[in-house]
């Protein structure tokens, strides 16, 4: 009897605890719970079904403006036919994991909410989304032991927020048997509609040919280096050029310490006006590098911004802290800096970094200090009207400023403030370059999608150094190696394959863009425009379907193999073959179906019907 009565008081006490539950039925996966620990909150849902798709809204209500509460969406359905899942966050790695694994998250400055299981075959089996864009949102998405169900969970507010009377949030579910991209781009389109996000305006600069100096100076650069440099780059088809971390600090340990003031460190250059001017008058554009949140304990500022921050990095590396943007004075001191660089020095662009780490780690300082000089009370939304600030002061000047972010800021919020969006650093690694590329076609709609910088050996074999090329050809390839140290059979092939990147822009850039298997590292990528289509194999064993016999059809050979397979639905009118300096060689003519084709190795070969 008293263990009965025990079990009776937990099972109270846990009915309690649990302040709000609701359950909505889904067609589409089944019941949904809404649930907190909450009590004060009062809790609404809704499903409906729109183009296929199902929405449920959800809405909170407190009888006061009070702290948010933390709480769950959650589903179990089961798993039919679908054994991968994409996120945009680990975008290189779509598996399965197990649920007690497959946590992930987003947040305005950090990869997106949007979650797609999909089958072996490329099609959707259920992509998941939410509305929320600005706050964290956490995810556990993966597979359940207990009975074989996909399992996933949304969970809201698990971040100190400002207090509300009032939240909205929508969730889409698409189990639509479509093509998995297509549930992806459609789903990104779909968090940006529920949020009115304005773009930020993409010049047809942000889709022009690159040159970083990040990978071969890292710190040590100096406007002579960097003038020879782009000497070269312009004479290949460069267009711009990104100068990074180095210009300020005359530091070499590729740390942040000394951060913060934005002074050119004269040892690194002279007069930044004439040196940007020198380089404009090659042809070229100039981007300068900005790590937004930082003031390193090195720079004069560090005491001028004390209680200003929202928490100090102290490792070795870092020892920063990290500005508080809820700070009047902070947002004006971030948006000052740039619209003086750019009047002094005439800049065309900036590269900012580092926007997700305006992040709250355990309690926030505000809190105690009553939000005291704070005229925003949420990191998130204090971020949001940071970078919307330095956008329109930045355009008002220059209205076709170049801004760059990269990986993992790259989320429907962030394209109201760049225009540029970069795959986060994997040097010397073409195959996560070429999925985080691919990632990014998917999430970015018109903002220009840039791969990681290239830099190999200079005594790489040409047509391995091309690879590199080839894996980041449906984006805006950045170059980072020592143009003054290749050999002429590299800077030949670079020349080539800029070349054929500006011929085919609209098509590679700006087409109906196909990535194919993302769980096996995309091992082929397709565009397609209303004049030609363009394959690229990455591995042996697969096979190019060249389509439709309707349009020019080019297919490259990335694969290091000789011989890779083709499928033609008819025999061409015409085959040219291409070498990868763009050297027209033999090669057999094709025919109807399945054959292997002797592309050369990083060539390619031209099907006219």
């Amino acid at each position: 009897m008293k263990k009965l009565i025990l079990l009776i008081c937990a099972v109270l006490l846990s009915a309690n605890a649990m302040a709000f539950k609701t359950v909505v039925k889904s067609k589409v996966v089944g019941d949904v719970a809404i649930s907190s620990k909450d009590s004060e909150w009062k809790v609404d849902a809704k499903i409906a079904t729109e183009g296929g798709r199902e929405v449920i809204t959800i809405e909170l209500n407190a009888p006061k403006a009070m702290t948010p509460p933390h709480f769950n969406v959650e589903f179990l359905t089961p798993q039919l036919d679908a054994h991968h899942l994409w996120e945009a966050g680990n975008s290189d790695k779509a598996w399965l994991q197990p649920d007690w694994r497959g946590k992930y998250d987003s947040s305005l400055a950090r990869s997106l909410p949007l979650y797609s299981f999909i089958n072996t075959n490329n099609r959707n089996r259920l992509t998941i989304a939410s509305s929320e864009a600005i706050r964290k949102v956490e995810a556990r998405m993966g597979f359940r032991e207990e009975g074989a169900l996909l399992h996933g969970v949304l969970r809201f507010f698990v971040e100190p927020d400002a207090p509300l009377a009032h939240y909205k949030v929508t969730i889409m579910l698409d189990n639509r048997d479509i093509f998995w991209a297509d549930a992806v781009r459609e789903g990104v389109k779909w968090i940006e509609s529920q949020n009115d996000f304005k773009v930020c305006r993409v010049p047809d600069a942000a889709f022009d040919p690159l040159y970083s100096s990040w990978y071969q100076f890292h710190q040590q650069i100096t406007d002579k280096e960097i003038e020879a440099e782009c000497r070269e780059a312009s004479k290949l088809g460069m267009k711009t050029i990104i100068v990074d971390d180095g210009w300020q600090t005359a530091d070499n340990n590729r740390g942040y310490a000394y951060c913060g003031d934005w002074e050119v460190a004269d040892v690194r250059i002279k007069d930044m006006a004439a040196h940007v001017k020198r380089v404009q008058a090659m042809g070229m554009k100039y981007m300068l590098w900005y790590s937004v949140p930082f003031v390193g304990i090195h720079s004069k500022n560090y005491k001028r911004f004390e209680g200003k921050y929202l928490t100090f990095n102290n490792r070795a590396d870092r020892m920063v802290g990290v500005l508080d943007p809820r700070f009047p004075e902070v947002r004006e001191f971030i948006c000052s800096t740039y619209e003086k660089a750019l009047r002094d020095w005439n800049l065309d662009g900036f590269k900012l970094d580092f926007i997700d780490s305006f992040r709250i780690y355990g309690t926030d300082p505000a809190v105690k200090e009553n939000y005291a000089g704070r005229d925003i009370k949420s990191v998130s939304e204090a971020v949001n009207v940071l970078m919307k600030s330095v956008v329109e002061r930045l355009q008002a000047i220059k209205p076709d400023i170049l801004i760059e972010f990269r990986q993992r800021y790259i989320g429907p919020a962030i394209r109201q403030y760049g225009n540029m969006f970069r795959a986060t650093d994997c040097p010397g690694d073409m195959i996560t370059n070429r999925a985080r590329i691919a990632s990014l076609r998917l999430t970015s709609g018109t903002t220009a999608v840039h791969a990681d910088m290239l830099e190999w050996h200079p005594t790489e074999k040409t047509e391995v150094a091309a690879r590199h090329i080839l894996s980041a050809l449906y984006g805006v390839v950045q170059y980072s190696v020592m143009l003054r140290e290749i050999p002429k059979s590299h800077l030949d092939m670079v020349h080539h394959w800029i070349e054929f990147s500006q011929k085919h822009r609209r098509t590679l850039l700006h087409g109906d863009f196909r990535p194919y298997f993302p769980q096996h590292c995309y091992p082929i990528l397709e565009a397609e425009s209303k004049h030609e289509r363009i394959i690229t194999l990455y591995q042996e064993g697969v096979t190019a379907n060249a389509g439709a016999a309707d349009r020019d059809t080019y297919i490259i050979n990335a694969t290091g193999a000789e011989k890779p397979v083709v499928e033609l639905q008819s025999a061409p009118r015409k085959v040219e073959y291409f070498d990868t300096w763009g050297k027209e060689v033999k090669g057999a003519k094709l025919t109807e179906g399945l054959q292997r084709v002797a592309i050369p190795v990083s060539g390619y070969v031209k099907i006219s019907y």
